[in-house]
């Protein structure tokens, strides 16, 4: 019996250690990102750089990442903060921080999202006039597109996060359809022209509200979102889909109901 308690408590101390040990990696990742002071509205520098980053990243932030915490980006940083269920506060504080890196692990700054090393010159020095920096590359030049559409793979992957935090328990032919409403979605003109975009407007899709969007998608969902690209759109060009059970708007019921597939009807 004594040697049973010894394990367990053995067992519970090595989790313990994990745990805290984890905790401290995040820690340690997300100040190696950021510095250590909150990030608030009028402050400039890097980490406003590397904040708005990746809130565009995101699609939350759409304006030109310039390291001033200004009116737009603080509007971008409650709408994250609203998205993901921290303190809406308009303040990088740890815990805003931490989320913000961990939903961005994949992000990359390009030339255009970091601050430029060499600004122009204004007058002065040996050669007078003014002395231009090279124009930055577009921010998307080094995502290869890899289809007709010009997707690039992280837009692909993020469809393929939607369909699968969306409808993963659906049918095969509704997970493309999912895919396909997005699509259809990025080609009106009544929505961002952008996958994040689509997929990040307030209010659009309940799995970046709860957020199982940031869920691993399996291989049906990422064949789904190349189904909806080769041309399969099992939705008949529809724009929106909801599931009559769980639908609180009733704004949705009266848009024209095309068809129903698996638990989703879809309309226009």
């Amino acid at each position: 019996m004594l040697l049973n308690k010894r394990l367990v408590l053995i067992t519970l101390a090595l989790l313990l250690v994990l745990f805290t040990g984890y905790q401290f990696k995040q820690k340690f990742e997300t100040t190696q990102t950021f510095g250590k002071s909150d990030i608030e509205y009028g402050a400039t520098g890097k980490d406003v750089y590397e904040m708005q980053g990746r809130l565009k990243f995101l699609g939350f932030y759409y304006d030109e990442v310039d390291g001033d915490f200004g009116y737009n980006t603080l509007r971008s940083l409650k709408w994250f903060q609203s998205e993901f269920g921290i303190k809406v506060d308009g303040v990088a504080g740890d815990i805003t921080k931490l989320k913000l890196w961990e939903a961005t692990k994949e992000y990359r700054p390009t030339a255009a999202d970091l601050p430029s090393v060499n600004p122009p010159a204004t007058g002065g020095g040996g050669g007078g006039g003014t002395t231009e920096a090279p124009a930055a590359p577009d921010k998307n030049a080094n995502l290869a597109p890899t289809n007709h559409l010009g997707l690039s793979t992280q837009d692909l992957n993020l469809m393929a996060n939607a369909v699968y935090g969306e409808a993963r328990g659906e049918p095969y032919t509704g997970q493309i359809a999912v895919a396909a409403v997005i699509l259809n979605r990025v080609k009106s003109a009544s929505f961002p022209d952008t996958v994040s975009g689509v997929i990040f407007q307030p209010g659009a899709f309940t799995a970046v509200a709860d957020g199982q969007i940031w869920l691993t998608p399996n291989e049906n969902a990422k064949k789904a979102v190349l189904d909806a690209l080769n041309g399969m759109d099992p939705s008949g060009g529809c724009i929106y889909y909801f599931n009559p059970v769980t639908a609180t708007s009733k704004w949705i019921w009266s848009r024209p109901q095309v068809k129903t597939i698996g638990k989703h009807i879809f309309c226009k």
